[in-house]
């Protein structure tokens, strides 16, 4: 028995909730330090916070996982859980520039920290069974073509949600600027729409998308059928850590990939708005409030916006190149040219010359969002697709866990205060991943 092909509009249908779990995401990446430092964490502080985020992934993903495989309603198996996962990253985009109401109750910083735990918390309930619908729902010989046009709506999604800041301000007139310790409204507004954008897409692919039973995916493996589906029925949720020691041979290889990658994005998220106001606009570190500062951020928001234009761009081509040269060879390219972008943004004269450094961003970026969740796909078994890409996801929320540990002491200690250092730090893990891709087997390249 054979999964049948699908359209592209099928596809396209079922991956379309990313653009708004991503454009969320971009919202989070390019603004949570600023807002934060705004409340009042200093620079060498911002990865501590952060760790909130890799740290409710690392619990929840493999759990998501472990249950999105056995559940079944009538919105199918894995559609109910990004379901509830947007709601709840929804709200958080809402609560987060607001926590300044809160302040009765709390500090405000704590408040938005608390925020960034629930967004990211929500994100991850969301995004892992969306992987797994892709695996699920496609043949093998369409999931490179799946989780392309899944990097493609990402892209789309973070462009238009790293881009909203800039626009409403320089398009629509609504101001950045605010008096100290609270948020511009350029910011309130985005988060907000961000949420909106967020609830309508993923309802999107919930009612336009239809799933495998657990008999037919049964089905689908050579030793599949009713003897599998039961087996299934009697595991635990404590077997996670029997499959995490019993991982496929070529999910093992990719975990030490998938570490620097991660390790390397982190360090970009965190420090890029302190390390391009502090080296290239030549602001003081401890400036965070300043008219100057907020229109860094904004621009920040750009440059993110440029590498994620850039990836959905690149995205529609990684099928084409994959089958040329190997996925493999793909990733490591890209991984390459990434980590040499990173490294460049510390002799760009100025902040429209970042936008070329950006562009090699991206090419890396979407190959990240692809290439080794298609490597993967065909390595695991489909019964258990969304616990091992539950499991996966342990390889991109550790490296953060750590980054978030030792990157404050790094800036703080051995980079003499200075955040841009943080980025050639993560271009040089860039380098590493692209290292270690080749002793990746692809059995299916």
């Amino acid at each position: 028995m054979q999964k049948r092909k699908l359209s592209f509009w099928e596809i396209w249908n079922m991956t379309f909730g990313f653009l708004g779990i991503q454009m969320g995401f971009a919202l989070q990446n390019a603004n949570a330090s600023r807002i934060l430092q705004v409340f009042g964490a200093e620079v060498e502080h911002l990865s501590w916070f952060w760790i909130v985020a890799p740290l409710t992934g690392l619990i929840i993903q493999p759990i998501i996982g472990y249950y999105s495989d056995r559940t079944w309603t009538k919105l199918g198996r894995r559609r109910p859980f990004f379901m509830a996962g947007g709601i709840l990253a929804a709200i958080g985009l809402i609560l987060m520039p607001n926590a300044g109401l809160f302040t009765a109750m709390l500090p405000s910083l704590w408040v938005g920290a608390g925020m960034l735990m629930i967004m990211d918390a929500s994100f991850n309930v969301a995004m892992e069974p969306f992987r797994a619908l892709v695996a699920d729902n496609l043949p093998s010989d369409q999931r490179t073509l799946g989780f392309s046009i899944q990097t493609v709506l990402i892209g789309i999604g973070a462009v238009v949600g790293s881009w909203l800041p800039y626009a409403l301000t320089n398009w629509f007139g609504i101001t950045n600027r605010a008096a100290e310790g609270e948020i511009p409204l350029n910011l309130v507004v985005s988060f907000i729409l961000g949420a909106a954008v967020l609830l309508i897409s993923i309802l999107i692919t919930v009612f336009s998308t239809k799933e495998y039973s657990p008999e037919e995916l049964a089905a689908f493996e050579d030793n599949g059928g009713e003897d599998e589906v039961a087996k299934e029925e009697q595991s635990k949720i404590t077997d996670i850590f029997t499959d995490f020691v019993k991982m496929p041979h070529t999910m093992r290889q990719l975990s030490w990939v998938q570490f620097f990658s991660w390790f390397g994005l982190f360090g970009m998220w965190v420090y890029a708005t302190p390390a391009i106001a502090h080296h290239i606009y030549g602001l003081p570190l401890s400036d965070s409030s300043s008219e100057t500062y907020q229109d860094a951020g904004d621009w920040v928001g750009i440059l993110f916006g440029v590498y994620n234009a850039v990836s959905a761009i690149f995205a529609f081509f990684l099928p084409v190149i994959a089958k040329k040269i190997g996925r493999k060879k793909t990733h490591i390219v890209s991984l390459v040219i990434g980590g040499i972008s990173l490294l460049s943004i510390y002799i760009m004269p100025n902040e429209n010359w970042a936008i070329l450094s950006m562009v090699g961003i991206g090419i890396a970026w979407a190959s990240i969002l692809a290439m080794p969740y298609a490597i993967l796909a065909g390595s695991i078994p489909p019964r258990k697709m969304g616990v091992y890409m539950g499991i996966f996801n342990f390889f991109i929320v550790i490296p953060q866990i750590i980054n978030a540990l030792i990157g404050g002491p790094l800036v703080k200690y051995l980079y003499g205060g200075n955040p841009i250092y943080a980025l050639m730090t993560s271009g040089i893990a860039f380098f590493i991943a692209a290292i270690l891709t080749l002793r990746i087997t692809d059995s299916e390249d």
